[in-house]
């Protein structure tokens, strides 16, 4: 698998290279479904110039970066190509990694269950195979490298690629049962986006189900490793802010980088939900419809982990998607990234109803993000209506594409659970209905 995965690269590095020595790069770097307030490269560079004539870049408001992106990129600033695709390599690579492995413990739980008979003898069909799983991986790994989200992510120079980086890592880490890496990159996630820190329970629940710990409120031991990781990851979080402080000097970055995502100031039209929204509401609504879509992003993750607690990874894939979904400045880059896991589910498809009516509406959409931009800035025939509705109607394709694989999912246990063919009393056959 090392020699395909290499190729893969080199293909993958060669696209980007060839796109950066286009004219295409400086026309992707302005759209706005590809780059935001947050993560735009034109605002690295401009608090770059505020730090090297010693003034605060968080002074204004035009950068909003963590201080660990600016004076990375203080250094690497001339091999800023380089770094943006060794991020997305890494992130590949380390998804690549985190898949096998997972694959690995999959297959050997399903031997353990087909050797004890906990299967029902009519869903045989439904296991899945060593060979179906091998080049899982290798798909994973395609998915994100020659998806067009994430090289579009690429050439504009988007940070949106490094955060992908440590999320990544922070998986890696997770399955393979480091419990201090996991935290250590999760606090680094959580640091440059608020919004990770969701992706805590389903961290906790693998790792705890990797060490045989009960999920039992009443086990000392559940406790305990609970306040481990959370010391680990409290106590990471706070070396990295303090860190930040002293290269700065200050605590300016807090209200610039978090007040900056928490409150939406930014009303720059993007591929969320919020800007619209928020540029119609009455001022003195908008504190509480600001609380309410915040919410939605840490709301789910509750019930999703005590619906899905002994399918962490799946739960991973489910709290990405709805942080790309829900966040205040999502970008393309942000669906690319929980979009290649996509493969590692590819046993679901017989029992997705929507998938392909979804996928068309996604390329239609996708389509047609920069053909009504056009219409409504340079051309003056549309206005900021015909916009949201097409970036409306591509975040309502993205929570049927979700809720379709969540579906599939609960419905693929059922049946490995009951049976595939289901009968009433009388003998008749059943539909299994998810409510």
């Amino acid at each position: 698998m090392a020699a395909p995965l290499t190729l893969l690269l080199i293909v993958a590095v060669t696209i980007r290279a060839a796109l950066y020595r286009s004219s295409l790069a400086d026309l992707i770097s302005e759209r706005v479904e590809v780059v935001s307030p947050l993560t735009a490269w034109k605002r690295v560079v401009e608090g770059l110039a505020l730090l090297d004539l010693g003034v605060s870049p968080y002074s204004g408001d035009v950068f909003h970066e963590t201080p660990l992106i600016i004076y990375l990129f203080h250094f690497v600033v001339d091999y800023a190509e380089i770094t943006f695709m060794l991020a997305d390599v890494i992130t590949a690579v380390a998804l690549y990694m985190a898949v096998m492995d997972y694959n690995k413990q999959v297959f050997r739980k399903q031997k353990f269950a087909l050797e004890a008979d906990r299967y029902p003898h009519d869903c045989l069909e439904l296991i899945r195979s060593p060979k179906e799983m091998y080049y899982i991986p290798l798909k994973v790994a395609m998915f994100y490298l020659l998806n067009p989200f994430t090289i579009l992510s690429c050439v504009a120079k988007s940070t949106c690629g490094l955060n992908n980086a440590v999320i990544a890592l922070f998986i890696l880490s997770t399955i393979k049962g480091n419990v201090l890496l996991s935290a250590v990159f999760l606090s680094l996630a959580t640091y440059q986006s608020i919004y990770p820190l969701t992706l805590c329970a389903p961290a906790l629940l693998y790792l705890m189900q990797r060490q045989y710990i009960p999920v039992n409120f009443r086990r000392a031991s559940f406790w305990w490793f609970i306040a481990q990781y959370t010391f680990m990851y409290l106590g990471s979080l706070s070396v990295i802010v303090c860190l930040s402080f002293f290269l700065l000097g200050s605590w300016d970055y807090l209200p610039s980088v978090y007040g900056f995502i928490l409150s939406v100031p930014d009303l720059t039209p993007n591929i969320g939900l919020f800007w619209y929204f928020f540029a119609e509401m009455f001022e003195h609504f908008r504190l509480f419809f600001l609380c309410v879509f915040q919410i939605n992003v840490f709301f789910y993750t509750i019930p999703l982990s005590v619906k899905l607690k002994e399918h962490p990874v799946f739960l991973i894939f489910m709290q990405l998607a709805v942080i790309s979904i829900f966040k205040s400045y999502p970008t393309v880059g942000d669906i690319a990234l929980y979009m290649a896991f996509l493969p590692v589910w590819s046993h679901l498809h017989r029992f997705l109803r929507n998938i392909f009516l979804v996928s068309c509406v996604l390329l239609a959409c996708s389509a047609l993000f920069p053909v009504l931009w056009h219409l409504w800035i340079y051309a003056g025939s549309a206005n900021s209506n015909f916009y949201y509705a097409i970036t409306l109607l591509f975040n309502v394709a993205q929570i049927l594409l979700v809720s379709d694989y969540f579906y599939a999912f609960l419905r693929r246990e059922h049946h490995l659970t009951y049976g595939l063919y289901l009968k009433r009393k009388d003998g008749s056959e059943a539909t299994l209905v998810l409510k």
